[in-house]
Parts: C-alpha cells; structure tokens; sequence
C-alpha cells in the first residue's frame, strides 16, 4: 500500500475539504483526487462522500482512518530505527572475554546514554564486508594481514597494544616463574587450538614463532576457553597464550598460572575498524574515547614486539 495515498486520506480527512488537503500537502487539488481513487481501487471501497461543504468520510472511511494513521505512526517509527542517531551503535568484539569487549564496556561506563548493540564475527572479511554494508558500524581487528590491504573506503585507528601472558598448569616447568624471556620459550610445546587460517590473530601467530622461533600448535578440536583451561592445567608438557586483558575463570584448585612475558613483550595490536561514510554521531563519540591508546604494560626496558605489518599508531 503506498504511503503517499494513505497519508493523503489522512490530511484530507482532516481537513474535510480536498482544496485545503492539498495547499497542507504541497500538491495540487487534482493530484489529491488522483491519490484517493487510488486508494478506493485498491481497497474497493468509497472512502468519501462529496457534499456541498466538501468531502465527508463514508462509513467505510470511517472504519479506515485509525488503522491508516497507524500505518503512518508505524511508517515513521521504521524510518527513526534506521535514521542515524536513532538506533543503537553496531559493534564488532570478536567475542566476549577478550579486550575489545572490555573496551566497550568502558566506553558503556563512559557514555550510558549512547544505546550500544554488541555483535562477535569471526574474521576479518565478514566483518569488513559487514561495515561495507552497514550491518555494523565497527569492528574490532588487528589489521592489515600481508596481501589482504583494507578496501580504501574502511578507516582504521589502532587503539591497543595489548600484551601477551603465559599460562601453564602447576606442574609446568615455568610456572614458578615471576616472567618470563620471550627466547626462553623456544622449545615449549604453546597449544592454541583456536587458530584458524587466514584469521588475522593466526597471521600474527606465525610471525611470532617464525621470528622468536616458537612451536605454537593448533592440533584438535577447539572446545573452548573452558577446555582449553582443562587441558593446560592437566598437562605439564602445554602451556598457551592469552591476553592480559581477557577475562578468564577457572576452578581453583586448577592452580593456573598467568606468567608476564619480556625481552620484548609481545603485544597483540587492537584497531577500530569503520566505514569513512558511517554518520552514526555515536562513532565519533566512540573513537574520541578511544584516541589515547592505552600503552603496553612492559616491564621497564623490555620493548614490545608486534609483527610488521601491523599499522602504527
């Protein structure tokens, strides 16, 4: 049903006469008649009954009226949902427990009155292809992977230098330790079975244990952060990465250790990733928020360490 005729037979009546109908609408009396016969032939119905004083609703227009003022009031709420500004800021975390999500919940403390929806892709082009399209309106990623540059109209702002933690199981020969040597990791066996390829994180693996001469595998199934707590803490021989900033429990009697690592520390590189055209005002609020990166936490004199291809600051 079309809108223009709909609220044409609103306006006129309202108005009670198609004269004064189309001087409110801007168009002429005749395209007023036209838009409401129309509307009759698609209902099959007379709406109006011409008199002498104007134009009277029939019975049947009488009936009509509340439901076409819905039709409008429904019309107008579907055009704020989308209107920038209107509907909730869209934003890719990669997943729950990891630093982007934290970030976001410090922006939710920082800006409550900005309506937030939190969404978790998984790679790279989904969500780039998500920002192209304006599903999200940004994402999260450590950007750009060799040979795969962003599409020129993505802006992108690295916003996190997150640094990597060792952790082992109790019966670990490391797990003593108050940190350790990024080389003195050479020849422990780092299970990571989350790495998938052609992920950007797999990307930034590999470089990490090309250059400090690492074996990081990525055999079985991933269960999960749950299971791979398990494992880790059953097993002295497998030790395994993780965030500073992600967010893990485990059962206590587990006995994990999270163990800092230096001499550089290798820091995972978080960007904001977005469309240049995106006129969500919420998106700036949010790279505002996020224009002081926070550091990387290395101890004094250790360096960080981030592949090359990461884009700088």
């Amino acid at each position: 049903m079309d809108l223009d005729t709909v609220r044409t037979f609103v306006v006129a009546a309202d108005a009670g006469q198609f004269q004064e109908a189309a001087a409110e609408l801007a168009v002429t009396q005749q395209a007023v008649s036209k838009r409401i016969a129309a509307l009759e032939r698609r209902l099959g119905v007379r709406l109006f009954t011409r008199t002498a004083r104007g134009a009277e609703l029939t019975i049947d227009g009488q009936a009509f009226l509340p439901h076409a003022r819905e039709l409008l009031r429904v019309a107008e709420r579907a055009v704020g949902s989308v209107r920038p500004g209107r509907r909730p800021l869209r934003v890719d975390v990669i997943a729950s427990r990891v630093a982007p999500s934290g970030l976001m919940r410090g922006f939710h403390r920082a800006h409550p009155e900005v309506e937030l929806d939190v969404v978790m892709l998984f790679d790279v082009e989904t969500a780039v292809a998500a920002l192209r399209s304006g599903a999200i309106d940004a994402s999260f990623r450590a950007v750009a992977v060799p040979g795969r540059p962003l599409p020129e109209d993505i802006e992108s702002v690295r916003v996190l230098d997150e640094p990597l933690q060792l952790l082992t199981g109790p019966a670990h020969a490391l797990a003593g330790a108050r940190s350790v040597h990024l080389a003195r990791l050479a020849g422990h066996r780092i299970w990571m079975p989350g790495i998938v390829p052609g992920t950007e994180w797999t990307a930034y693996y590999d470089d990490l244990a090309a250059e400090f001469g690492l074996t990081i595998e990525a055999t079985g199934p991933n269960f999960g952060s749950d299971a791979l707590l398990d494992t880790v803490a059953d097993t002295p021989a497998l030790a395994t990465f993780m965030g500073e900033q992600t967010r893990l429990v485990w059962p206590a009697d587990h006995g994990l250790r999270r163990i800092p690592v230096t001499d550089p520390t290798p820091v995972y590189p978080h960007s904001l990733l977005w469309h240049r055209d995106n006129p969500h005002p919420a998106l700036a609020t949010l790279r505002a928020h996020l224009a002081t990166p926070a550091p990387a936490h290395a101890a004094a004199g250790t360096g960080t360490w981030a592949p090359g291809w990461v884009l700088p600051h």
